[in-house]
Protein backbone atom coordinates (compact mmCIF):
# COMPACT_ATOMS: atom_id res chain seq x y z
CA UNK A 1 0.00 0.00 0.00
CA UNK A 2 1.35 3.42 -0.96
CA UNK A 3 2.64 5.67 1.81
CA UNK A 4 -0.09 8.29 1.39
CA UNK A 5 -3.00 5.85 1.31
CA UNK A 6 -5.38 5.38 4.23
CA UNK A 7 -7.28 2.14 4.72
CA UNK A 8 -11.00 2.73 5.18
CA UNK A 9 -12.06 0.74 8.20
CA UNK A 10 -14.98 2.83 9.39
CA UNK A 11 -17.38 5.08 7.49
CA UNK A 12 -20.14 7.43 8.60
CA UNK A 13 -22.99 7.79 6.10
CA UNK A 14 -25.78 10.34 6.60
CA UNK A 15 -27.62 11.47 3.47
CA UNK A 16 -30.84 13.23 2.51
CA UNK A 17 -30.64 12.00 -1.09
CA UNK A 18 -30.88 8.21 -0.89
CA UNK A 19 -30.00 7.63 -4.58
CA UNK A 20 -27.29 4.97 -4.85
CA UNK A 21 -27.12 4.63 -1.07
CA UNK A 22 -27.67 0.88 -0.75
CA UNK A 23 -25.30 -0.01 -3.59
CA UNK A 24 -22.60 2.17 -2.05
CA UNK A 25 -23.03 0.66 1.41
CA UNK A 26 -22.98 -2.88 0.02
CA UNK A 27 -19.74 -2.16 -1.81
CA UNK A 28 -18.20 -0.67 1.32
CA UNK A 29 -19.29 -3.68 3.36
CA UNK A 30 -17.60 -5.94 0.80
CA UNK A 31 -14.36 -4.10 1.61
CA UNK A 32 -14.90 -4.88 5.29
CA UNK A 33 -15.89 -1.33 6.23
CA UNK A 34 -17.92 -0.79 9.41
CA UNK A 35 -20.81 1.57 8.69
CA UNK A 36 -22.15 4.16 11.11
CA UNK A 37 -25.35 5.98 10.22
CA UNK A 38 -28.22 8.14 11.43
CA UNK A 39 -32.01 8.34 11.26
CA UNK A 40 -33.57 7.63 7.88
CA UNK A 41 -30.25 6.61 6.35
CA UNK A 42 -29.70 3.96 9.02
CA UNK A 43 -33.27 2.69 8.57
CA UNK A 44 -32.84 2.40 4.80
CA UNK A 45 -29.61 0.45 5.18
CA UNK A 46 -31.04 -1.84 7.88
CA UNK A 47 -34.11 -2.54 5.72
CA UNK A 48 -31.80 -3.67 2.91
CA UNK A 49 -30.22 -6.22 5.25
CA UNK A 50 -26.95 -4.39 5.85
CA UNK A 51 -25.30 -4.30 9.23
CA UNK A 52 -25.22 -0.72 10.46
CA UNK A 53 -24.28 0.94 13.76
CA UNK A 54 -26.56 3.81 14.76
CA UNK A 55 -24.66 6.96 15.72
CA UNK A 56 -26.80 7.13 18.88
CA UNK A 57 -25.11 3.93 20.01
CA UNK A 58 -21.68 5.56 19.53
CA UNK A 59 -22.51 8.86 21.24
CA UNK A 60 -24.69 7.46 24.00
CA UNK A 61 -27.34 10.07 23.19
CA UNK A 62 -30.54 9.57 21.19
CA UNK A 63 -31.48 11.86 18.32
CA UNK A 64 -33.38 14.76 19.83
CA UNK A 65 -35.12 18.02 19.03
CA UNK A 66 -36.68 16.65 15.81
CA UNK A 67 -33.29 15.41 14.60
CA UNK A 68 -31.57 18.77 15.08
CA UNK A 69 -29.09 17.15 17.47
CA UNK A 70 -27.59 13.79 16.59
CA UNK A 71 -24.00 14.03 15.26
CA UNK A 72 -22.82 17.10 17.22
CA UNK A 73 -20.77 15.04 19.67
CA UNK A 74 -17.04 14.58 20.49
CA UNK A 75 -17.14 10.89 19.56
CA UNK A 76 -18.21 11.86 16.05
CA UNK A 77 -16.13 14.99 15.52
CA UNK A 78 -13.16 13.54 17.38
CA UNK A 79 -13.22 10.54 15.06
CA UNK A 80 -13.17 12.88 12.05
CA UNK A 81 -10.70 15.51 13.32
CA UNK A 82 -8.08 13.47 15.17
CA UNK A 83 -4.65 13.57 13.50
CA UNK A 84 -3.65 9.92 13.41
CA UNK A 85 0.10 10.63 13.49
CA UNK A 86 -0.13 12.91 16.54
CA UNK A 87 0.55 10.99 19.79
CA UNK A 88 -1.42 13.52 21.86
CA UNK A 89 -4.46 13.12 19.60
CA UNK A 90 -4.12 9.34 19.86
CA UNK A 91 -3.98 9.56 23.64
CA UNK A 92 -7.12 11.73 23.70
CA UNK A 93 -8.95 9.20 21.54
CA UNK A 94 -8.02 6.34 23.85
CA UNK A 95 -8.88 8.29 26.98
CA UNK A 96 -12.31 9.32 25.64
CA UNK A 97 -13.26 6.11 23.85
CA UNK A 98 -13.18 7.74 20.41
CA UNK A 99 -12.70 5.54 17.36
CA UNK A 100 -11.43 6.95 14.03
CA UNK A 101 -13.76 7.59 11.11
CA UNK A 102 -11.92 7.16 7.81
CA UNK A 103 -14.71 8.06 5.39
CA UNK A 104 -17.59 10.53 5.63
CA UNK A 105 -20.44 10.38 3.10
CA UNK A 106 -22.89 13.25 3.60
CA UNK A 107 -25.31 15.21 1.45
CA UNK A 108 -27.17 18.06 3.02
CA UNK A 109 -30.79 18.84 3.79
CA UNK A 110 -32.35 20.01 0.51
CA UNK A 111 -32.46 23.74 1.30
CA UNK A 112 -32.00 24.78 -2.34
CA UNK A 113 -35.01 22.70 -3.33
CA UNK A 114 -37.17 24.89 -1.10
CA UNK A 115 -35.99 27.94 -3.07
CA UNK A 116 -37.25 26.39 -6.30
CA UNK A 117 -40.60 25.83 -4.60
CA UNK A 118 -41.82 29.43 -4.61
CA UNK A 119 -44.74 28.56 -2.33
CA UNK A 120 -42.53 27.11 0.43
CA UNK A 121 -43.08 28.77 3.79
CA UNK A 122 -40.34 30.62 5.67
CA UNK A 123 -40.47 27.99 8.42
CA UNK A 124 -40.07 25.13 5.93
CA UNK A 125 -36.96 26.74 4.50
CA UNK A 126 -35.51 27.28 7.96
CA UNK A 127 -36.08 23.64 8.90
CA UNK A 128 -34.19 22.56 5.79
CA UNK A 129 -31.00 24.34 6.89
CA UNK A 130 -28.53 21.59 7.78
CA UNK A 131 -26.28 22.13 10.81
CA UNK A 132 -24.59 18.83 11.66
CA UNK A 133 -23.89 17.97 8.02
CA UNK A 134 -21.80 21.06 7.19
CA UNK A 135 -19.97 20.77 10.51
CA UNK A 136 -18.95 17.17 9.77
CA UNK A 137 -18.08 17.97 6.15
CA UNK A 138 -15.81 20.85 7.14
CA UNK A 139 -14.15 18.76 9.85
CA UNK A 140 -13.46 15.81 7.56
CA UNK A 141 -12.25 18.10 4.76
CA UNK A 142 -9.89 19.91 7.14
CA UNK A 143 -8.45 16.56 8.20
CA UNK A 144 -8.21 15.14 4.67
CA UNK A 145 -4.68 13.89 5.39
CA UNK A 146 -6.47 11.08 7.22
CA UNK A 147 -10.16 11.25 6.21
CA UNK A 148 -11.98 11.05 2.88
CA UNK A 149 -15.21 13.04 2.46
CA UNK A 150 -17.78 12.56 -0.30
CA UNK A 151 -20.65 15.06 -0.71
CA UNK A 152 -21.95 14.27 -4.20
CA UNK A 153 -23.88 11.17 -5.26
CA UNK A 154 -22.09 11.42 -8.62
CA UNK A 155 -18.81 10.67 -6.81
CA UNK A 156 -19.92 7.30 -5.40
CA UNK A 157 -18.55 5.38 -8.43
CA UNK A 158 -15.35 7.44 -8.21
CA UNK A 159 -14.96 6.47 -4.55
CA UNK A 160 -15.54 2.79 -5.25
CA UNK A 161 -13.05 2.84 -8.12
CA UNK A 162 -10.52 4.47 -5.76
CA UNK A 163 -11.06 1.76 -3.14
CA UNK A 164 -10.73 -0.98 -5.75
CA UNK A 165 -7.52 0.58 -7.08
CA UNK A 166 -5.88 0.78 -3.65
CA UNK A 167 -7.18 -2.35 -1.96
CA UNK A 168 -9.81 -0.67 0.20
CA UNK A 169 -7.80 2.52 0.79
CA UNK A 170 -7.89 6.09 -0.50
CA UNK A 171 -4.99 8.12 -1.83
CA UNK A 172 -4.02 11.58 -0.64
CA UNK A 173 -4.71 13.00 -4.12
CA UNK A 174 -8.26 11.63 -3.99
CA UNK A 175 -8.86 12.90 -0.45
CA UNK A 176 -7.55 16.36 -1.33
CA UNK A 177 -9.76 16.58 -4.42
CA UNK A 178 -12.81 15.53 -2.42
CA UNK A 179 -11.95 18.06 0.31
CA UNK A 180 -11.88 20.87 -2.24
CA UNK A 181 -15.27 19.77 -3.56
CA UNK A 182 -16.63 19.55 -0.02
CA UNK A 183 -15.70 23.15 0.77
CA UNK A 184 -17.23 24.29 -2.52
CA UNK A 185 -20.45 22.56 -1.51
CA UNK A 186 -20.67 24.14 1.94
CA UNK A 187 -19.76 27.54 0.50
CA UNK A 188 -22.58 27.29 -2.04
CA UNK A 189 -24.98 26.03 0.62
CA UNK A 190 -24.23 28.90 3.00
CA UNK A 191 -24.43 31.39 0.13
CA UNK A 192 -27.89 30.10 -0.75
CA UNK A 193 -29.07 30.61 2.82
CA UNK A 194 -27.43 34.02 3.19
CA UNK A 195 -28.81 35.36 -0.07
CA UNK A 196 -32.30 34.06 0.64
CA UNK A 197 -32.31 35.76 4.03
CA UNK A 198 -31.02 38.97 2.42
CA UNK A 199 -34.07 38.96 0.16
CA UNK A 200 -36.39 38.13 3.05
CA UNK A 201 -35.23 41.12 5.09
CA UNK A 202 -35.13 43.47 2.09
CA UNK A 203 -31.35 43.86 2.12
CA UNK A 204 -30.46 46.17 -0.75
CA UNK A 205 -26.71 46.73 -0.42
CA UNK A 206 -24.81 44.04 -2.34
CA UNK A 207 -21.49 44.57 -0.53
CA UNK A 208 -21.78 41.65 1.87
CA UNK A 209 -24.08 39.49 -0.21
CA UNK A 210 -22.57 36.04 -0.59
CA UNK A 211 -21.98 34.45 -3.97
CA UNK A 212 -22.29 30.86 -5.02
CA UNK A 213 -24.97 28.37 -5.82
CA UNK A 214 -25.41 24.80 -6.93
CA UNK A 215 -25.61 23.50 -10.44
CA UNK A 216 -29.25 23.40 -11.47
CA UNK A 217 -30.16 19.75 -11.93
CA UNK A 218 -32.22 20.47 -15.06
CA UNK A 219 -29.29 21.91 -16.98
CA UNK A 220 -25.91 21.40 -15.35
CA UNK A 221 -23.09 21.71 -17.84
CA UNK A 222 -24.28 23.40 -21.05
CA UNK A 223 -23.55 22.40 -24.64
CA UNK A 224 -20.93 25.16 -24.81
CA UNK A 225 -20.42 28.83 -24.02
CA UNK A 226 -20.75 31.84 -26.30
CA UNK A 227 -18.62 29.91 -28.80
CA UNK A 228 -18.15 26.15 -29.21
CA UNK A 229 -14.57 26.24 -27.86
CA UNK A 230 -15.81 27.67 -24.54
CA UNK A 231 -17.27 25.48 -21.79
CA UNK A 232 -20.17 26.76 -19.68
CA UNK A 233 -22.52 25.83 -16.85
CA UNK A 234 -25.74 27.23 -15.46
CA UNK A 235 -25.94 27.88 -11.72
CA UNK A 236 -29.09 28.46 -9.74
CA UNK A 237 -28.76 31.66 -7.75
CA UNK A 238 -29.67 31.43 -4.08
CA UNK A 239 -32.45 34.01 -4.57
CA UNK A 240 -35.82 32.37 -5.26
CA UNK A 241 -37.13 33.91 -8.48
CA UNK A 242 -39.10 32.59 -11.43
CA UNK A 243 -37.16 32.66 -14.67
CA UNK A 244 -35.07 30.75 -17.14
CA UNK A 245 -32.83 29.14 -14.50
CA UNK A 246 -35.78 27.57 -12.68
CA UNK A 247 -37.86 26.77 -15.77
CA UNK A 248 -38.65 23.20 -16.80
CA UNK A 249 -37.42 22.20 -20.24
CA UNK A 250 -40.25 20.22 -21.80
CA UNK A 251 -38.54 19.32 -25.07
CA UNK A 252 -35.82 20.19 -27.53
CA UNK A 253 -32.05 20.08 -27.82
CA UNK A 254 -29.70 20.98 -25.01
CA UNK A 255 -29.42 24.65 -24.23
CA UNK A 256 -26.27 26.62 -24.93
CA UNK A 257 -24.95 29.66 -23.08
CA UNK A 258 -26.39 31.97 -25.74
CA UNK A 259 -29.77 30.23 -25.65
CA UNK A 260 -30.07 30.83 -21.92
CA UNK A 261 -28.76 34.38 -22.07
CA UNK A 262 -31.21 35.33 -24.82
CA UNK A 263 -34.12 33.50 -23.22
CA UNK A 264 -33.51 35.30 -19.96
CA UNK A 265 -33.53 38.65 -21.79
CA UNK A 266 -36.79 37.76 -23.53
CA UNK A 267 -38.59 36.57 -20.40
CA UNK A 268 -37.46 39.51 -18.30
CA UNK A 269 -38.78 41.87 -20.97
CA UNK A 270 -42.17 40.23 -21.43
CA UNK A 271 -42.66 40.16 -17.64
CA UNK A 272 -42.91 43.97 -17.77
CA UNK A 273 -46.44 43.51 -19.16
CA UNK A 274 -49.24 42.47 -16.81
CA UNK A 275 -50.88 39.34 -18.28
CA UNK A 276 -54.21 40.33 -16.73
CA UNK A 277 -54.17 43.57 -18.74
CA UNK A 278 -52.97 42.27 -22.11
CA UNK A 279 -51.18 39.42 -23.81
CA UNK A 280 -47.57 40.27 -24.61
CA UNK A 281 -44.94 38.67 -26.84
CA UNK A 282 -41.24 39.49 -27.11
CA UNK A 283 -38.98 38.10 -29.82
CA UNK A 284 -35.27 38.33 -29.00
CA UNK A 285 -32.13 37.93 -31.07
CA UNK A 286 -28.64 38.27 -29.56
CA UNK A 287 -30.10 39.56 -26.26
CA UNK A 288 -31.92 42.45 -27.96
CA UNK A 289 -35.62 42.59 -28.87
CA UNK A 290 -36.42 42.57 -32.58
CA UNK A 291 -40.16 42.72 -31.98
CA UNK A 292 -42.47 43.31 -29.01
CA UNK A 293 -46.24 43.67 -29.06
CA UNK A 294 -49.34 43.52 -26.90
CA UNK A 295 -52.75 42.29 -27.98
CA UNK A 296 -56.06 40.85 -26.86
CA UNK A 297 -54.59 37.36 -27.23
CA UNK A 298 -51.17 35.79 -27.67
CA UNK A 299 -51.69 34.86 -31.33
CA UNK A 300 -52.48 38.48 -32.19
CA UNK A 301 -49.56 39.79 -30.14
CA UNK A 302 -47.19 37.28 -31.77
CA UNK A 303 -48.20 38.26 -35.30
CA UNK A 304 -47.67 41.93 -34.47
CA UNK A 305 -44.29 41.32 -32.81
CA UNK A 306 -43.13 39.24 -35.77
CA UNK A 307 -44.12 41.96 -38.23
CA UNK A 308 -41.73 44.42 -36.60
CA UNK A 309 -38.63 42.65 -37.92
CA UNK A 310 -39.41 39.24 -39.47
CA UNK A 311 -35.89 38.86 -40.88
CA UNK A 312 -34.19 39.17 -37.48
CA UNK A 313 -36.87 37.01 -35.83
CA UNK A 314 -35.70 33.95 -37.80
CA UNK A 315 -33.89 31.69 -35.32
CA UNK A 316 -34.91 33.90 -32.40
CA UNK A 317 -36.29 33.43 -28.90
CA UNK A 318 -40.02 33.89 -28.23
CA UNK A 319 -41.24 34.84 -24.75
CA UNK A 320 -44.92 34.94 -23.75
CA UNK A 321 -46.53 36.44 -20.67
CA UNK A 322 -49.47 34.02 -20.75
CA UNK A 323 -50.05 30.29 -21.07
CA UNK A 324 -49.10 29.07 -24.56
CA UNK A 325 -52.22 28.09 -26.50
CA UNK A 326 -52.67 26.07 -29.67
CA UNK A 327 -53.39 29.04 -31.97
CA UNK A 328 -50.17 30.76 -30.94
CA UNK A 329 -48.15 27.54 -31.10
CA UNK A 330 -49.21 27.01 -34.73
CA UNK A 331 -47.95 30.46 -35.68
CA UNK A 332 -44.66 30.07 -33.82
CA UNK A 333 -43.74 26.75 -35.47
CA UNK A 334 -44.28 28.28 -38.92
CA UNK A 335 -40.77 29.74 -38.81
CA UNK A 336 -37.51 28.50 -37.32
CA UNK A 337 -37.42 29.39 -33.62
CA UNK A 338 -34.71 28.39 -31.16
CA UNK A 339 -36.56 28.65 -27.82
CA UNK A 340 -40.07 29.38 -26.56
CA UNK A 341 -40.56 30.31 -22.90
CA UNK A 342 -43.93 30.79 -21.20
CA UNK A 343 -45.44 30.38 -17.74
CA UNK A 344 -47.28 27.26 -18.92
CA UNK A 345 -48.77 25.57 -22.00
CA UNK A 346 -52.00 23.83 -23.04
CA UNK A 347 -51.87 20.12 -23.93
CA UNK A 348 -52.78 20.90 -27.55
CA UNK A 349 -50.03 23.51 -27.72
CA UNK A 350 -47.54 20.97 -26.36
CA UNK A 351 -48.51 18.52 -29.09
CA UNK A 352 -48.04 21.17 -31.80
CA UNK A 353 -44.62 22.21 -30.52
CA UNK A 354 -43.63 18.54 -30.26
CA UNK A 355 -43.71 18.31 -34.07
CA UNK A 356 -40.56 20.48 -34.05
CA UNK A 357 -38.13 18.19 -32.25
CA UNK A 358 -35.31 20.71 -32.12
CA UNK A 359 -37.42 23.54 -30.67
CA UNK A 360 -36.73 24.04 -26.98
CA UNK A 361 -39.83 24.73 -24.90
CA UNK A 362 -39.35 26.07 -21.37
CA UNK A 363 -42.20 26.41 -18.88
CA UNK A 364 -41.31 28.70 -15.99
CA UNK A 365 -44.46 28.32 -13.88
CA UNK A 366 -44.66 32.07 -13.27
CA UNK A 367 -43.36 35.39 -14.54
CA UNK A 368 -40.36 37.05 -12.89
CA UNK A 369 -41.22 40.13 -10.86
CA UNK A 370 -39.73 43.14 -12.68
CA UNK A 371 -39.63 45.00 -9.36
CA UNK A 372 -37.67 42.30 -7.51
CA UNK A 373 -34.55 43.67 -5.86
CA UNK A 374 -32.08 40.93 -6.79
CA UNK A 375 -28.44 41.18 -7.82
CA UNK A 376 -26.84 41.42 -11.25
CA UNK A 377 -23.33 40.00 -11.46
CA UNK A 378 -20.74 39.90 -14.21
CA UNK A 379 -17.09 39.02 -14.20
CA UNK A 380 -14.24 41.41 -14.85
CA UNK A 381 -10.54 40.60 -14.87
CA UNK A 382 -9.70 39.65 -11.30
CA UNK A 383 -13.11 40.25 -9.81
CA UNK A 384 -16.87 40.45 -9.92
CA UNK A 385 -18.86 43.56 -10.79
CA UNK A 386 -22.06 43.63 -8.75
CA UNK A 387 -25.12 45.84 -8.70
CA UNK A 388 -28.79 45.67 -7.84
CA UNK A 389 -30.65 44.71 -11.01
CA UNK A 390 -32.58 47.45 -12.79
CA UNK A 391 -35.97 47.15 -11.10
CA UNK A 392 -37.01 50.71 -11.90
CA UNK A 393 -40.51 51.23 -13.28
CA UNK A 394 -42.38 54.28 -14.49
CA UNK A 395 -43.64 56.46 -11.66
CA UNK A 396 -46.62 58.57 -12.75
CA UNK A 397 -45.78 61.14 -10.11
CA UNK A 398 -42.28 61.60 -11.56
CA UNK A 399 -43.38 62.01 -15.19
CA UNK A 400 -43.05 65.54 -16.42
CA UNK A 401 -44.45 66.95 -19.65
CA UNK A 402 -41.82 69.50 -20.76
CA UNK A 403 -43.27 70.62 -24.13
CA UNK A 404 -46.11 72.94 -24.97
CA UNK A 405 -48.14 70.00 -26.22
CA UNK A 406 -48.98 67.13 -23.89
CA UNK A 407 -49.20 63.60 -25.30
CA UNK A 408 -52.65 62.35 -26.32
CA UNK A 409 -53.88 59.29 -24.35
CA UNK A 410 -52.99 56.94 -27.23
CA UNK A 411 -49.51 58.48 -27.45
CA UNK A 412 -49.05 58.14 -23.70
CA UNK A 413 -49.92 54.44 -23.87
CA UNK A 414 -47.32 53.92 -26.59
CA UNK A 415 -44.76 56.00 -24.70
CA UNK A 416 -45.19 53.76 -21.66
CA UNK A 417 -44.70 50.64 -23.74
CA UNK A 418 -41.69 52.08 -25.56
CA UNK A 419 -40.09 52.94 -22.22
CA UNK A 420 -40.65 49.41 -20.86
CA UNK A 421 -39.04 47.89 -23.94
CA UNK A 422 -36.13 50.37 -24.01
CA UNK A 423 -35.19 49.21 -20.50
CA UNK A 424 -34.29 45.83 -22.05
CA UNK A 425 -32.43 47.09 -25.13
CA UNK A 426 -28.66 47.47 -25.16
CA UNK A 427 -27.51 51.09 -24.93
CA UNK A 428 -27.70 53.34 -26.76
CA UNK A 429 -31.36 52.28 -27.00
CA UNK A 430 -34.07 53.80 -29.17
CA UNK A 431 -37.53 52.22 -29.46
CA UNK A 432 -40.42 53.36 -31.67
CA UNK A 433 -43.90 52.07 -30.76
CA UNK A 434 -47.23 52.55 -32.50
CA UNK A 435 -50.55 51.06 -31.39
CA UNK A 436 -48.91 48.64 -28.96
CA UNK A 437 -46.34 47.30 -31.44
CA UNK A 438 -42.65 48.11 -31.71
CA UNK A 439 -42.11 49.82 -35.05
CA UNK A 440 -38.32 49.98 -34.97
CA UNK A 441 -35.56 49.24 -32.46
CA UNK A 442 -32.04 50.66 -32.46
CA UNK A 443 -29.62 48.91 -30.09
CA UNK A 444 -26.01 49.02 -29.01
CA UNK A 445 -24.80 51.87 -31.18
CA UNK A 446 -21.92 54.08 -30.05
CA UNK A 447 -23.91 57.20 -31.03
CA UNK A 448 -27.51 57.81 -29.97
CA UNK A 449 -28.32 59.45 -33.29
CA UNK A 450 -27.10 56.27 -35.02
CA UNK A 451 -29.54 54.22 -32.90
CA UNK A 452 -32.34 56.56 -33.98
CA UNK A 453 -31.44 56.03 -37.63
CA UNK A 454 -30.95 52.25 -37.31
CA UNK A 455 -34.40 51.91 -35.74
CA UNK A 456 -35.97 54.03 -38.48
CA UNK A 457 -34.24 52.00 -41.20
CA UNK A 458 -35.53 48.77 -39.62
CA UNK A 459 -39.03 50.23 -39.79
CA UNK A 460 -38.58 51.07 -43.49
CA UNK A 461 -37.37 47.52 -44.22
CA UNK A 462 -40.39 46.01 -42.40
CA UNK A 463 -42.77 48.29 -44.32
CA UNK A 464 -41.23 47.18 -47.62
CA UNK A 465 -41.45 43.51 -46.62
CA UNK A 466 -45.06 43.91 -45.51
CA UNK A 467 -46.12 45.95 -48.51
CA UNK A 468 -47.24 48.85 -46.30
CA UNK A 469 -47.69 52.34 -47.66
CA UNK A 470 -45.49 53.82 -44.95
CA UNK A 471 -43.44 52.61 -41.97
CA UNK A 472 -45.03 52.37 -38.54
CA UNK A 473 -42.74 55.10 -37.25
CA UNK A 474 -45.16 57.58 -38.84
CA UNK A 475 -47.25 58.78 -35.91
CA UNK A 476 -45.27 56.72 -33.42
CA UNK A 477 -44.02 57.30 -29.90
CA UNK A 478 -40.29 56.94 -29.32
CA UNK A 479 -38.29 56.16 -26.18
CA UNK A 480 -34.64 56.90 -25.51
CA UNK A 481 -33.02 55.06 -22.60
CA UNK A 482 -30.92 58.12 -21.74
CA UNK A 483 -31.19 61.81 -22.51
CA UNK A 484 -30.57 63.26 -25.96
CA UNK A 485 -27.24 65.07 -25.54
CA UNK A 486 -27.99 67.19 -28.62
CA UNK A 487 -31.11 67.96 -30.60
CA UNK A 488 -29.86 66.01 -33.67
CA UNK A 489 -31.08 62.63 -32.37
CA UNK A 490 -34.52 64.03 -31.63
CA UNK A 491 -34.67 65.72 -35.04
CA UNK A 492 -33.89 62.39 -36.71
CA UNK A 493 -36.69 60.73 -34.74
CA UNK A 494 -39.10 63.50 -35.82
CA UNK A 495 -38.01 63.00 -39.43
CA UNK A 496 -38.84 59.30 -39.06
CA UNK A 497 -42.37 60.31 -38.04
CA UNK A 498 -42.36 60.27 -34.23
CA UNK A 499 -44.98 62.55 -32.65
CA UNK A 500 -44.19 61.91 -28.98
CA UNK A 501 -40.95 61.25 -27.08
CA UNK A 502 -40.11 59.86 -23.67
CA UNK A 503 -36.60 60.23 -22.22
CA UNK A 504 -34.97 60.77 -18.80
CA UNK A 505 -33.96 64.39 -19.25
CA UNK A 506 -31.03 65.84 -17.36
CA UNK A 507 -28.81 67.03 -20.22
CA UNK A 508 -27.16 70.43 -20.07
CA UNK A 509 -28.81 70.97 -23.46
CA UNK A 510 -32.34 69.97 -22.39
CA UNK A 511 -33.60 73.45 -23.30
CA UNK A 512 -32.26 73.05 -26.84
CA UNK A 513 -33.87 69.62 -27.20
CA UNK A 514 -37.22 70.83 -25.81
CA UNK A 515 -37.16 73.78 -28.18
CA UNK A 516 -36.67 71.43 -31.14
CA UNK A 517 -39.64 69.36 -29.95
CA UNK A 518 -41.83 72.46 -29.60
CA UNK A 519 -40.82 73.71 -33.03
CA UNK A 520 -41.97 70.40 -34.53
CA UNK A 521 -45.17 70.38 -32.44
CA UNK A 522 -44.46 67.04 -30.79
CA UNK A 523 -44.98 66.05 -27.16
CA UNK A 524 -42.10 65.21 -24.84
CA UNK A 525 -42.12 63.60 -21.40
CA UNK A 526 -39.20 63.36 -18.97
CA UNK A 527 -39.01 60.34 -16.62
CA UNK A 528 -36.15 61.42 -14.36
CA UNK A 529 -34.76 57.87 -14.64
CA UNK A 530 -32.46 56.33 -17.22
CA UNK A 531 -32.11 52.66 -18.24
CA UNK A 532 -28.57 52.04 -19.48
CA UNK A 533 -28.05 48.37 -20.30
CA UNK A 534 -24.53 47.26 -21.18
Amino acid sequence: MAEDTVKVGRALISVSDKAGLVDLAQALAAHGVEILSTGGTAATLADSGLGVVDVAHVTGFPEMMDGRVKTLHPRVHGGLLAIRSDPAHQASMIANDISPIDLLVVNLYPFEATLKNFSAAFEDRMENIDIGGPAMIRGAAKNHEDVAVVVDVADYPVLLAELARHGGATSLAFRRKMAQKAYARTAAYDAAISNWLAVEIGEEAPKWRAFGGVLHESFGALRYGENPHQSASLYLTPEPRAGVATARQVQGKELSYNNINDTDAAYELVAEFDPAASAAVAIIKHANPCGVAIGAGLAEAYEKALSCDPVSAFGGIVALNRRLDAATARKIVDIFTEVVIAPDADDEALAIVATKKGLRLLLAGALPDPRANTLAVRSVAGGLLVQNRDSGVLNDGALKVVTKRAPAPSEMADLRMAWRVAKHVKSNAIVYVKDGVTAGIGAGQMSRVDSVRVAARKALDSAAAGGWAEPRTRGSAVASDAFFPFADGLVSAIEAGATAVIEPGGSVRDAEVIAAADEAGIAMVFTGMRHFRH
